[in-house]
């Protein structure tokens, strides 16, 4: 044989010059669930070959290509020993349909194939799950993988999971007018793939975010409610933000996240805000705008109380968020607290939250749900709000989970079952398409460009690549990302069955700095599940 090949598990980064391991061990999974895993091989020939891939399993099985992406940028000068590698270089992570001549089997190198199987739907038992890679004289090599389904459906997550959505981004890669038909079309696909993988909030652009953009700069504009000025201030249009919330709910979307209402880190402008006046469509407000100032300020309360009954309508009200501004830091505390007093009675009755490091936010009341940064947390474990979500971006790497390119894919699973060992409310990631440089000064293709333009950690600023025809390729991260979540939900599942105090005794020891590897994990997974099998 001139080929090599074991089965691994998703967390597994199969790079192209080293052994991977460990072996894949038996899987076990909740009805409604998917499983992953890898079939790994390393083909011996002298010369660059093709393979064809066959699968055989009772299960829908679909499988692709592990594809090697560039990491220019791969992690930060500071960072901790536990990342795969710190060198540039072309690293595992986009998810491929095998193409018109079959898999790569390149002389020397190991490659994977990324194997996805449906548990939704299926009958619980044990199915056998074979794969195979088929050459021009046969059979070069086959595994099998067992896959057991337990009889107890996995619940929907309890909390809300946003990926930061960068509709502008979409537009530019596609060259698609922002609102024209194409837009939408666009949009809905990367919408229903981000909810598939149980990230169940969606960031709604009222106006365009105030976010990753320099100060003076702006983004292409993606505001959803139209704004015109009138002798008695201003009168709003929300056909869009409709159109906008009803697509996001039929693809699966739970929650309805405001886009930021004042300019990030402080709150010290108006985000970019389009508006007709005397018949000229034009910016009304910007950097220029105090936010704090009278006109703005009158301008968000006539806003706000004219989304109100628009959400009601929706029936999505108690399940949209608001923001006030993205990160403040301790020295724009007063700034913060100008912008929150002066919109807070127009905000009563809904969620409003931000992601920030610095307690003093919400120990002044200014913060109603803290979204936290995970290397911050411990200001928030002593009297712990009530409503605490977690963060993570550049910035969060050193020993706490993340999910950049070159760190373990244990470290970015692992996720899940902190997120139900600390009862956080909801967790936030800024970059889901993310296609720009830092800041937005231009736009990137993410195939060749990880990281932001050599600005962040390769992979910080998405999980999915702009596939052809309008729809998203998945990486690697994103996989993990919905499988942490799995592990979340299968965790509240036995809660339901044998109270959190077994679980967290199932669990042991571990915090946000100090956690399981991939053996570890999967070790987790497999007591929770044997827990579950003996108490359904």
């Amino acid at each position: 044989m001139n080929i090599t090949s074991r089965l691994v598990t998703s967390m597994c980064k199969v790079f192209p010059t080293r052994e991977p391991g460990p072996v894949l061990p038996g899987l076990s999974v909740l009805r409604g669930e998917s499983v992953s895993f890898q079939l790994a091989y390393r083909w011996e020939g002298p010369y660059r070959a093709w393979g064809r891939v066959e699968v055989e399993s009772e299960l829908p099985v679909r499988a692709r290509v592990v594809e090697l992406v560039p990491c220019q940028y791969p992690c930060h000068p500071w960072r901790d020993e536990g990342y795969l590698t710190t060198e540039p270089g072309l690293y595992p992570d986009l998810l491929q349909e095998p193409g018109e001549f079959g898999i790569p089997l390149v002389a020397g190198q190991w490659r994977s194939l990324w194997v996805d199987v449906d548990a939704r739907g299926a009958k619980a038992g044990e199915y056998p799950v074979t794969v195979r890679i088929e050459g021009e004289s046969g059979v070069l090599c086959e595994e099998c993988a067992q896959v057991e389904i337990l009889d107890m459906e996995l619940p929907k997550l309890p909390i809300p999971h946003t990926e930061w959505f960068h509709s502008d981004c979409l537009a530019n890669y596609y060259g698609a007018e922002v609102f024209s038909e194409r837009w939408w079309e666009i949009v809905g696909n990367f919408v229903k793939t981000a909810a598939e993988h149980r990230c169940n909030m969606l960031l709604t652009p009222v106006f365009t975010p105030p976010l990753d953009t320099a100060i003076g700069g702006e983004r292409p504009t993606v505001q959803l409610v139209d704004v015109e000025v009138t002798e008695d201030g201003y009168r709003f249009g929300f056909d869009k933000f409709r159109r906008w919330v009803r697509m996001a709910l039929d693809r699966g979307i739970e929650y309805i996240e405001i886009s930021h209402l004042f300019s990030q880190w402080g709150a010290k402008a108006a985000p970019k805000v389009m508006g007709r006046a005397g018949g000229v469509e034009k910016q009304l407000f910007g950097w220029d705008t105090d936010g704090s100032g009278e006109e703005y300020t009158g301008f968000l309360r006539q806003f706000l109380r004219a989304l109100r009954p628009v959400l009601g309508e929706l029936g999505v009200s108690e399940r949209t968020y608001f923001h006030i501004s993205d990160e403040p830091a301790l020295e724009h505390m007063d700034r913060y607290r100008r912008a929150y007093e002066n919109i807070k009675e127009e905000l009563e009755g809904f969620n409003t939250m931000d992601a920030l490091s610095e307690r003093a936010y919400f120990d002044a009341g200014l913060v109603q749900q803290p979204v936290c940064a995970i290397d911050h947390l411990e200001k928030f474990l002593t009297d712990q709000p009530e409503k605490l979500w977690g963060y993570y971006c550049t910035g969060q790497a050193v020993d706490v989970p993340n999910r950049f390119i070159v760190q373990p894919g244990s470290r970015t699973r692992i996720l899940g079952a902190l997120l139900y060992r600390y009862k956080l409310a909801g967790f936030l990631q800024w970059g889901y398409n993310f296609y720009n440089s830092q800041l937005s000064l231009y736009p990137v293709d993410p195939y060749r460009v990880t990281d932001a333009g050599g600005a962040f950690p390769s992979g910080d600023p998405f999980i999915v690549y702009p596939g052809p025809d309008g729809k998203p390729e998945e990486s690697q991260r994103l996989i993990l990302m919905d499988e942490a979540m799995c592990d979340y939900c299968a965790l509240y599942a036995l809660e339901g069955l044998v109270g959190r105090e077994r679980v967290l005794e199932l669990m042991g020891d571990m915090t946000f700095k100090s956690y399981p590897d991939e053996s570890g994990l999967l070790e987790l997974r497999r007591r929770v599940n044997d827990e579950i099998k003996a108490n359904i």
